[in-house]
């Protein structure tokens, strides 16, 4: 018999099937028996933006909605364009510099310039 793939979000081994899905008993994130096998080919690493567009160290991207900054008083505007990203793992895929500071966004956000 054949171990489970490690947990995609948690990188936990503690993972088992259920039914046509896996399921991880430590964070409990559910995926298809056909994302995992995807997912350890590296198609993990595909992040794309608003609009299906893929996205790529070093792509500048623009804003698509006014995002309030948790603990701040900062607003990035809609329009705003950023320069040289940088695409890191986890729940925030996109990590960039501009004037306000350094921020990390979701790619749900921002669309390819």
């Amino acid at each position: 018999m054949t171990t489970p793939p490690a947990c995609p979000q948690c990188t936990l081994e503690n993972t088992y099937l259920d039914g046509s899905n896996l399921v991880c008993a430590d964070c409990g994130y559910e995926w298809s028996v056909n994302e995992s096998g995807s997912k350890e080919d590296g198609d993990a690493s595909v992040i794309k933006d608003a609009n299906g567009n893929i996205l790529s160290d070093g792509d500048s991207v623009v804003i698509i909605k006014d995002l309030k900054v948790k603990g701040s008083s900062i607003t990035l505007k809609q329009g705003t364009k950023v320069k040289s990203i940088r695409l890191v793992g986890g729940d925030h895929e996109v990590d960039c510099k501009m004037d306000a500071g350094n921020f990390m966004l979701k790619a749900c956000f921002l669309k390819k310039a």
